[in-house]
């Protein structure tokens, strides 16, 4: 039965149209629709109420890995649906409570009000449907490994009963005049799947006599490390940085296939770490330098001023400073007075620096700049369907411990590099990042060696062995 008391006035149909912006019914029960309204009301009461359960009782950041590895077209599809329902929703609002019966000047003010509302609502839901739509397109490109389904035994357990996943991190040094892929930065963050502590075990670049899995085709190509012939200017293309671009070089080794050279350095700096790698991501380092434009930058401290330029004209001048991703990128990698060593301790800072300065409001502030920039930024083995278990574990690493361990001089010599000792070191590292902090204190005496590890690794800077903080030296 519809309501026969006095139409509401201008001020009347502006509030209650508001009101069912956030109550959907409450402008039907003033008009008299009472179903209708009590519908609406309720409908939105449990929705809201299965939203609050669900944000109580599940993880938030499983949610978030299910939601990136497989809803996401469902959530567009759903954002832009309700979207449309909501504006609906407030364009009958503002009709059913009969604004004709306003004088001219109150139904246009009305109406501005109702349209600039519906509009309003729209919105948010739009956005949300055009990122998961941008967010699509973006893994699409990025992640085209196959999309096999993880083997049964992994569905309740990804990890396989493992205690961590070891990713290999690559910088590709690529010049549209330069053959090939070279892997100008080389490191391997090992992430404790329970805690997200990590390692990022940082390789130089110039690691000569590289040693290969026994039995693998390069082993057998070179049983004594990887050694060529100098180039025609004395140059060295036989370092750890040159395997990738030498293996998609020469497919004849593998029997004629192609594009072996990924797994081959997945499998040699496993091989030297003493480590299963499960994944590499290559990240074009220019690309790099787009997605710090796309976040608005990143601040280091530049310790002195850095020469950069074919001519030596660029400078990055020292001091504590936000960088472009320009500056940034040729504060990382430039050469001019510098050796590898310092290099790598540039670009532990960068990262180290965008580790802890990329917040989820500034990603979402940016969000389609940031998502252009990924998919000219990586590319990656890693399978679709471990991005449910991956973005959890990536949440996990941002609140927790990182530390560092770089293999150079005086570490090791890294033109008769002690293999053994890379390995012990890179277990000792691994070992010491289960252990907390907090736990050193009370580590039983019967366990020295542990308790002395991890010691070193939160206080002790003078044993070049230790883990260090990423960002540690960094100012």
């Amino acid at each position: 039965m519809r309501n026969t008391s006095k139409p509401p006035g201008v001020g009347a149909v502006i509030g209650w149209t508001a009101l069912s912006a956030v109550a959907p019914g409450a402008a039907h029960l003033r008009a008299g629709w009472r179903r209708t309204g009590l519908a609406l009301l309720s409908v939105h009461t449990v929705i809201l109420l299965v939203l609050l359960w669900v944000g109580l009782t599940s993880d938030l950041a499983e949610l978030a890995g299910r939601l990136v590895a497989s809803w996401l077209t469902a959530v567009t599809i759903g954002s832009l649906t309700l979207g449309a329902a909501w504006f609906s929703l407030i364009v009958h609002s503002f009709t059913v409570l009969n604004p004709r019966t306003l004088p001219p000047a109150g139904q246009a003010a009305t109406g501005t009000f109702a349209g600039m509302l519906a509009v309003a609502v729209l919105l948010p839901f739009g956005l949300v449907g055009q990122y998961a739509a941008v967010s699509q397109t973006t893994l699409e490109d990025v992640f085209t490994a196959p999309a096999t389904p993880l083997p049964a035994e992994r569905e309740q357990d990804p990890w396989a009963g493992r205690s961590r996943v070891n990713i290999l991190l690559l910088g590709g040094d690529a010049d549209e005049h330069r053959p090939g892929v070279r892997t100008d930065s080389i490191n391997v963050a090992s992430i404790d799947v329970r805690t997200g502590n990590t390692v990022l075990l940082s390789l130089p670049r110039n690691l000569e006599n590289v040693r290969f899995p026994p039995g693998t085709p390069m082993a057998r190509r070179f049983p004594d490390g990887f050694r060529l012939p100098l180039g025609p200017g004395g140059g060295r293309d036989d370092l750890l940085f040159g395997v990738w671009e030498y293996v998609d070089a020469h497919p004849e080794i593998f029997g004629g296939r192609h594009g072996q050279g990924a797994r081959v350095l997945v499998d040699t700096v496993g091989y030297t770490l003493g480590l299963k790698i499960d994944w590499y991501a290559l990240v074009n380092m220019w690309g790099f330098a787009r997605l710090i434009d796309a976040i608005g930058g990143v601040t280091v401290t530049v310790p002195q001023d850095v020469i950069f330029g074919k001519y030596n004209e660029g400078l990055v001048k020292a001091g504590t400073r936000k960088l472009g991703g320009a500056d940034a990128m040729w504060f990382a990698r430039s050469r001019t007075n510098s050796d590898d060593y310092t290099r790598m301790g540039r670009q532990r800072c960068v990262l180290g620096a965008l580790l802890q300065q990329t917040d989820p409001a500034t990603v979402l502030s940016r969000f389609n700049r940031v998502a252009l920039a990924t998919k000219e930024l990586v590319s990656t083995d890693i399978p679709r369907p471990m991005l449910e278990h991956l973005v959890p574990l990536a949440l996990k690493v941002k609140s927790a411990r990182v530390t560092s361990v770089q293999f150079v001089p005086p570490l090791i010599n890294t033109g008769y590099p002690d293999w053994a000792k890379i390995r012990s070191v890179t277990a000792r590292a691994i070992r010491a990042s289960v252990i907390a902090p907090s736990q050193v204190a009370s580590t039983p005496a019967a366990a020295p060696s542990a308790a002395v590890t991890a010691q070193a690794a939160v206080k002790g800077r003078s044993n070049p062995a230790a883990p260090k903080e990423i960002t540690e030296g960094c100012g």
